[in-house]
């Protein structure tokens, strides 16, 4: 098991998002700041997933106008995660 820190781009709500992978996996995740209801919904959905699917489910989600959003971000940190470009 592994865990894991990452700092999402500026413009987004969360500060930090924590997450722990085990062989793949989604163990855990945890957005610190951000809307609370739809992070911990995002954190309960994704608990025991693939980190390859979750990836191809929350990547490119748009926030608004925003380029970027939470979920967004959790893509990019496990991709950065599991060394997948």
């Amino acid at each position: 098991m592994q865990k894991f820190s990452f700092k999402p781009a500026p413009g987004v709500c969360s500060r930090n998002i924590e997450f722990t992978l085990d062989d793949g996996r989604i163990v855990a995740v945890d957005f610190v700041g951000g809307c609370p209801g739809n992070l911990l919904g995002i954190s309960k959905l994704v608990a025991g997933m693939e980190a390859e699917k979750v990836i191809g489910l929350l990547e490119n989600i748009r926030c608004g106008s925003k380029v970027t959003s939470c979920p967004d971000q959790f893509a990019r940190a496990l991709k950065a995660a599991i060394g997948k470009k």
